[in-house]
This record gives structure tokens, sequence and C-alpha cells, in this order.
């Protein structure tokens, strides 16, 4: 190739090339910079892109769980809150029946005694049916929640609590709705059913603190779990900004001076016409 032509100037084309490879790398550096990601598409880094976009995937699939469970955390809640009210009814209705199998007691002060009682029967069913939350009765006796929280990112594994039913006349409650202490007989009779719902109730109500410490725990764990996922996609994908920072630095000035080797280059062929004075 002749070293001296105007129709091809070899040291203008390389000149050219390397300006144009310092211009690719300083476009990619400050979209780096500007996003703040190393890989922002599939065209940066195809095989690190997909997995990152899986694990986006599940951590955005744990924002789902959360709030399963924290539905089902309320729910139980509400459930334990009752019942626990539920029991204290039930030691105020024991009281009242000791009371009322007292055989020396006035017909007043026993028609006292049993008007309270009733009135305290009533009220565990008015605890029972408003114990609800988004829709969901876990203690009532007519279609009773199970609650059956999601667990993982694939929606397969389930935390279930059972309902446990407090109403009146219930396996759990075993007071009849139409229960009373008007007579001596009634309410020594009472003390007994009354003391095996209590234990009965009590039962139930450890049986609900258990699930809702268990779905509390795990809604701990999703929160760790979801920030570990979070934080080994930014370590795939994040750009290193002080490295960037310098490289961008150093592109600049790999691109002034790029530009100045292609204006000498392009001088080169305007030294032939001085061949020809």
């Amino acid at each position: 190739m002749p070293m001296n032509s105007v129709n091809t100037n070899v040291g203008a084309m390389v000149a050219l090339q390397n300006l144009n490879k310092t211009n690719t790398d300083l476009n990619t550096t400050q979209n780096r910079i500007n996003t703040g990601l190393k890989v922002g598409s599939a065209k940066d880094n195809g095989a690190v892109w997909a997995i990152a976009q899986n694990q986006r995937s599940n951590s955005g699939a744990l924002n789902a769980v959360k709030e399963s469970l924290s539905r089902s955390i309320s729910t139980v809640d509400v459930a334990l809150s009752a019942g626990e009210s539920v029991s204290d009814l039930l030691l105020q209705m024991k009281e009242k029946s000791l009371a009322a199998s007292d055989s020396t007691l006035d017909a007043a002060s026993r028609t006292a005694l049993n008007d309270d009682f009733k009135a305290l029967r009533d009220q565990i069913t008015k605890v029972v049916t408003n114990a609800v939350f988004n829709g969901a009765n876990m203690i009532t006796a007519t279609t009773p929640t199970t609650v059956a929280a999601l667990a993982s990112s694939d929606g397969v594994n389930k935390i279930t609590v059972a309902a446990q039913n407090l109403a009146l006349g219930g396996g759990n409650v075993t007071i009849a709705a139409t229960a009373s202490i008007g007579t001596q007989t009634t309410a020594a009779a009472m003390i007994a059913t009354i003391n095996t719902s209590i234990a009965n109730v009590s039962a139930a109500l450890s049986k609900l603190g258990t699930g809702s410490k268990a779905l509390s725990s795990h809604m701990e764990f999703v929160g760790k779990l979801q920030d570990s996922i979070d934080a080994g996609v930014g370590n795939l994908v994040d750009a290193d900004l002080a490295k960037e920072s310098a490289k961008l630095q150093s592109l600049q000035t790999k691109q002034q001076l790029g530009i100045q080797a292609l204006s000498i280059a392009n001088q080169s062929s305007g030294t032939i016409l001085s061949l020809f004075r």
C-alpha cells in the first residue's frame, strides 16, 4: 500500500477506530453512572441479567407472602383477643354460679345473680360474633375460618392455623345458649360445666397463640430473606460508582487525545502538496 496517498489515509482510519471505541466505552460508563447499574439490560450481560430478573421475581413474590402473613396474623390476633374475653367472661360466670349455689340465698339475691349470669352468657355470643377481621372469623360456630397463610414465593408452602369454635354450646364452651342458674341445683351443676369450658377455651387459645407466634416468626424470616435476595441482586447488577467515576475521567482524557490524533492524521495528506511545489 502506498505510504503517501490522498485516497487512503491509514493513520486517520486507525485514529478514528480508536476514537469510536473510546466513545463507546464512554457512553457505557456514563450510562452506568446515570442508572447506577452495570447490567441494566439483557444486552449488557444476558446471563447475569436473566439471573437478576429471576431473583427480582422471587423478591416481588415475597411481598405477596408478607401481605398474606400480615392478614393472617391480624385474623388470629383478633380471634385471640376475643377468646381471652370469652375466658374472662367464663371466670365471672363461675363466680356467679358458685355464689348462686349457696342454699341460704333469698329469692331476690338468686334472681339478681341469675340475671348477671345470663348477661355474661349473652355477652359471649356478642364477642364471638364480632371477632371478625377482613370477613374472617376463627371462633364462630357457623363456617369458622381456618387460616392458611402463604409461606413461600411459589405458593406451595403454607402455614395453617386451625379455627377454634368458642360459641355457646360448641365443643369448647359447653354452656348452652339458654343456660341459667335460677335454682341452687342448676347453679351447682353449672360450676362443673364452666370449669370444663374454661379448660377447653384455655387449650384453644394456646393453639391460636402458637399459630400466631409461628406466623410472626415466619414474617420476620421472610423479611430477612427478601433483604438478602435484594442485596444479592445488587451485587450482580449494581455499578461501582467510585470505579466508574475514575474510569470516566480516564475515558474523557482518551477522547480528547483521540480527537487530536485524528486531527493530526487528517493533516498528513496535506504534506503531499509540498512534493509538487
